[in-house]
């Protein structure tokens, strides 16, 4: 299921950032990648129920970074491969 959720480019490329600069929110996510929001918001609910992020909850704003550096790992051996 998680490798599944991790098998589309926009996902990928959030898990990059994420990795790379965590905890992001929605908007941040969604400017950096010039995506919709809504798409982003999209891609971080599959991301989420897969167990893939920890979102956690300030005020009105939910910050998102990876549950495990596993997954940063695995976007390391991709990116070297």
């Amino acid at each position: 299921e998680q490798l599944r959720a991790i098998a589309h480019p926009v996902r990928l490329a959030i898990l990059n950032l994420l990795y790379r600069q965590p905890p992001l929110t929605v908007t941040n996510i969604h400017e950096a990648l010039s995506i919709e929001q809504a798409t982003a918001s999209h891609h971080l609910r599959i991301l989420r129920q897969a167990g893939i992020l920890q979102p956690q909850r300030e005020g009105r704003f939910a910050y998102y970074a990876l549950k495990s550096d596993t997954f940063g790992e695995i976007l390391e051996l991709l990116e070297n491969s």
